[in-house]
């Protein structure tokens, strides 16, 4: 199957996200690639993974990297969002100062969104800023985690409160690796496809809408799910290039996560992954859309039923606690002035963002899921 490539050009940094079936054997000869590479990288690679992928895809990528002459090494973490700490982040430095890994180095992120967000996090603060590759092996680090920068671990008190922006130099997406994901995180990451569809592309909600099924990974076809990968990359490029930094536009693809955010955290990062808790978020999203006259019934029902098809939850635990969420949100990086700020639709491709919902009309929204 064809290679494409999407520029993402960034005023300090441009590079190319690569989405190449079987493309993980090429990483190697990638990264000597100064077509691709605006740099020269160092000798120096340190994989960071978590032991599940590293069992699947660790030999293929590390024999890649050293047939192309750089010296290898890994370090493993365990897998989890609950590991996704400051604690994990000195184990990297630990390692990486070990290795003697220099500023010409690069950490090469092999994993899902979690492996991402550290090892990304990791390169941006190690000598203030080492090369960085993203290696994404979930659905939701293909579409969403792996691009635009944005590095972090969790606080207790709230999710990626600890952060920089820090761009990759490659991001390569190698579909195949979807055959060994979990269901469960399959469904996961067609959340983050399905907030694409709602915010900026409605030809690709529409294309989901047609798909027989979207729940599982051997159902769809390798054509129809590459489109859907390449339409998200490139969705999410788009809205990057033109924002960097969340200063404006940015801030649409937070569609679902406010509240989806505050359900991980009030529910310990441990009844709900990441992209069941925004598909939850989402529904809330919409009703309060609705609630204010922004968005009509008959778009909410497909976006319901979209969700549902997916295998994503629509109903929060009976025993949630919903009085809780209001101070949750106001930690939530995205309050400005002590207001929390909504990405709310407005029809199917198109959303606006307001701080102007009243706590009232959260509350009902999530007392009737």
């Amino acid at each position: 199957m064809q290679h494409t490539f999407i520029p993402v050009p960034l005023p300090q940094q441009t590079y190319q996200i690569a989405i190449a079936p079987g493309g993980l054997t090429q990483l190697g000869l990638w990264l000597q690639d100064r077509s691709i590479q605006s740099v020269k990288l160092g000798k120096k690679v340190l994989i960071v993974s978590n032991p599940q992928i590293w069992k699947y895809y660790g030999e293929i990528v590390q024999e890649s990297l050293a047939e192309a002459g750089f010296q290898v090494d890994h370090f493993l973490l365990p897998a989890g969002e609950r590991y996704k700490t400051l604690r994990s982040i000195q184990k990297i430095y630990d390692y990486a100062l070990a290795l003697k890994l220099e500023r010409s180095s690069t950490l090469v992120a092999l994993g899902g969104g979690v492996i991402g967000d550290m090892t990304g996090f990791a390169a941006a603060t190690w000598l203030r800023g080492i090369n960085f590759v993203q290696v994404p092996t979930s659905l939701l680090a293909m579409v969403d985690a792996a691009i635009g920068g944005k590095t972090g671990v969790n606080h207790p008190q709230g999710k990626n409160l600890i952060g920089a922006f820090y761009q990759p130099r490659l991001v390569l997406i190698d579909p195949d690796t979807l055959q060994t994901l979990a269901g469960r995180e399959f469904r996961a990451g067609m959340a983050e496809v399905i907030k694409y569809g709602v915010i900026w592309d409605l030809e690709l909600f529409e294309l989901l809408e047609r798909c027989d099924r979207t729940d599982q990974y051997r159902f769809m076809p390798p054509e129809i799910l590459t489109d859907i990968i390449t339409r998200s990359a490139q969705a999410k490029a788009d809205v990057v290039t033109q924002d960097e930094k969340e200063a404006g536009l940015r801030a649409i693809l937070n569609y679902g996560h406010t509240i989806g955010h505050a359900i991980e955290s009030l529910t310990g990062y441990r009844v709900f992954n990441h992209g069941e808790a925004v598909a939850l978020g989402m529904v809330a999203a919409a009703d309060i859309a609705v609630q204010l006259d922004w968005w009509s019934a008959e778009a909410v029902q497909r976006q319901h039923q979209l969700i549902q098809k997916t295998g994503l939850p629509t109903a929060l635990p009976t025993d949630f606690a919903i009085d809780a969420v209001a101070n949750v949100l106001l930690t939530d990086k995205k309050v400005k002035d002590g207001k929390v700020r909504f990405i709310l639709p407005t029809q199917l491709g198109q959303v606006k963002i307001t701080d102007q919902v009243p706590p009232s009309v959260i509350v009902k929204a999530l007392a009737g899921m």
